[in-house]
């Protein structure tokens, strides 16, 4: 062997030692590189972008803005990292589930159980778009994921790298079907919910309705106020703390009671002679009278009679100021790891509920809103952004509609689809549009409208460049639907070569995009449409270098400068960076 022949070897043996020693010594490793996606690597020589749809699909139906993307997600989740980093509450997504029956595309092409890089490839492809959605979300934001056995484990681990293990809130499992296939091994009923934050220290869930079951709970005249009640608590106990201000003689109907039933026992207990738990009452005199008052005590017959208390499912006794009323209490629980399994969250109710959009289009495996309403519901907000970058039929996006009917909140959506098989347009849009409208495709009543606006945009391209002015340039003369979704302004105004004007609907808020080098004269121009419009004014102005010179507006009230596209590029880089070192 040649003596250059044998250095190369060494080379590559010492480079291989490296990689080894560097790999995890526990977690998930898979090949990333053997196939590399190429929706991914086209991100290294184009920046992807948003574009507006044709303006027939814009829909002004309400107060809420949300947006419908068309596209491969991993395309969205670039663009709106531009301007969306931190501002996302919730994520809801139903991949592929990988199960080897044509469900999962990777590279334009099915990828089926023979291939024995099916579990890479999907890694590879979760792996991409996870990172983006993380960036994406606030520090409390939380993120939920639908699976199946194929790659519930997979998912785990992959989860666990990008969110950390600390942040995992828990793997619930979700009831596919009442009857399983027929099998000679264990029939399969259900599938999973993942659900992670970006940080657990930081976020608190919502209880649900306690749906009780009253069979087995007493009625009184006040139930239509306060509910039914338990009668489970004696108004005494010998474990409690002793104090002497709660030890003492309670007549009730000429009938004096004492705690633990003995007045010899309370003698003694008096003279100091106590443990440091004994006998006493739970309430104070004055909460006893307040309970006698108000029906709140019943005394029961026993080897002793005992006084016990009500403890109604819809009010509580408070102290306010020194005196006791009553106050209304939600009848509430903490959701379990069991919900989903209640039939209405099954893909039998999902199959019903798609059909009666009468969409004339064949959509498998949807899932119902109520698993993603109550997902929504987890989250103690009502004012928040949910994106679903798997958007399919458009499910997330009716569930947040109707969930803002039901409880008056002001939840916005974001969902992201490609178009194969006219899905975006054929399915998804048309979906939402029934839920917005309250009619059907072909005209009939669906249900009460729920209210709401819907922008379409499809994602584009942008072509790098290794003159990084000129790429910047490239980039600015395409962003105005990036900016318009960053401020929530997305009526259009005027747009000339160089400059867009775009308003809210009520005309009270502006965006100006200056998109071109300076020009004394197109500025001027430029200025004086600004300087028109009333209310606030938020300015953008294409600078190489990210500085503005704000005195050229500085004569002009409620006006916003800022410079544009510096840091989106610079975004944009960090991802491509991230690319090529296969993260």
């Amino acid at each position: 062997m040649e003596e250059n022949e044998i250095t190369a070897l060494k080379r590559q043996i010492n480079e291989l030692s490296a990689e080894l020693n560097s790999q995890k010594k526990y977690g998930l490793v898979w090949d990333k590189e053997k196939v590399p996606e190429r929706v991914v690597q086209e991100c290294e020589k184009k920046i992807p972008v948003l574009a507006p749809s044709s303006h027939d699909f814009a829909l002004n139906a309400g107060i809420t803005d949300n947006l419908l993307i068309e596209g491969d997600n991993y395309h969205s989740l670039v663009a709106l990292n531009y301007i969306l980093r931190n501002t996302i509450d919730a994520i809801y997504i139903d991949p592929p589930y990988n199960t080897g029956e044509r469900d999962f595309i990777y590279n334009d092409n099915y990828v089926d159980k023979e291939d024995g890089y099916r579990h890479s490839k999907w890694l590879t492809f979760m792996q991409r778009r996870l990172c983006l959605a993380r960036t994406l979300l606030k520090d409390d934001g939380v993120l939920f994921v639908s699976i199946g056995d194929d790659e519930v484990n997979n998912i785990g681990l992959l989860l666990a790298s990008i969110f950390g293990e600390q942040n995992f809130i828990g793997l619930l499992p979700r009831i596919g079907k009442k009857s399983g296939k027929t099998t000679t091994t264990i029939a399969k009923n259900h599938d999973y919910v993942y659900i992670y934050t970006k940080n657990k220290d930081l976020v608190t869930f919502a209880e649900q309705a306690n749906d009780r079951d009253e069979k087995n709970l007493l009625k009184d005249e006040f139930y239509e106020e306060r509910g039914a009640y338990r009668l489970n608590q004696c108004l005494d106990y010998d474990s409690l703390t002793y104090g002497k201000s709660m030890d003492y003689p309670l007549t009730i109907n000429g009938e004096t009671f004492y705690p633990g039933g003995s007045k010899k026992d309370w003698e003694r207990r008096q003279a100091g002679e106590h443990g440091k738990f004994d006998w006493t009452w739970r309430w104070s005199p004055a909460k006893v009278d307040f309970g006698l008052k108000n029906g709140f005590i019943v005394i029961k017959n026993g080897k002793r009679k005992r006084i016990y208390t009500k403890t109604y499912t819809k009010v509580s006794i408070v102290e306010r100021n020194g005196s006791y009323t009553l106050e209304k209490v939600d009848d509430t629980k903490a959701f379990n790891s069991l919900v989903f399994t209640d039939n209405k969250y099954s893909n039998d109710n999902a199959k019903k509920e798609f059909a009666s959009f009468g969409i004339d289009e064949k959509f498998d495996f949807p899932k119902p809103s109520s698993l993603i309403k109550t997902c929504l519901q987890m989250i103690p907000k009502k004012d928040m952004v949910v994106l679903d970058f798997f958007a399919g039929s458009g499910t997330t996006g009716q569930a947040t509609l109707e969930l803002n009917k039901e409880d008056g909140g002001n939840r916005r959506f974001i969902l992201c689809t490609n178009n194969e098989n006219g899905i975006c347009e054929n399915i998804t849009y048309q979906r939402i549009k029934t839920v917005i409208t309250g009619k059907k495709v072909d005209g009939t009543k669906f249900k009460d409208p729920a209210p709401g606006n819907l922008y379409f945009f499809k994602t584009a391209f942008v072509d790098d460049s290794d003159n990084t002015d000129q790429a910047k340039y490239n980039l600015v003369s395409q962003l105005d639907p990036l900016l318009c979704i960053q401020e929530s302004v997305f009526l259009p105004i005027n747009r000339t070569n160089y400059s867009s004007h775009y308003s809210t609907e009520n005309g009270k808020r502006h965006l100006f995009i200056y998109n071109d080098y300076f020009n004394d004269e197109r500025m001027k121009r430029f200025k004086e449409d600004v300087a028109k419009a009333q209310g606030e004014k938020i300015v953008y102005i294409y600078s190489e270098d990210n500085e503005v010179d704000e005195s050229l507006f500085e004569d002009i009230p409620e006006c916003d400068v800022r410079p544009i596209p510096e840091k989106i590029y610079e975004i944009y880089k960090q991802i491509v960076a991230g690319i090529k070192r296969g993260e």
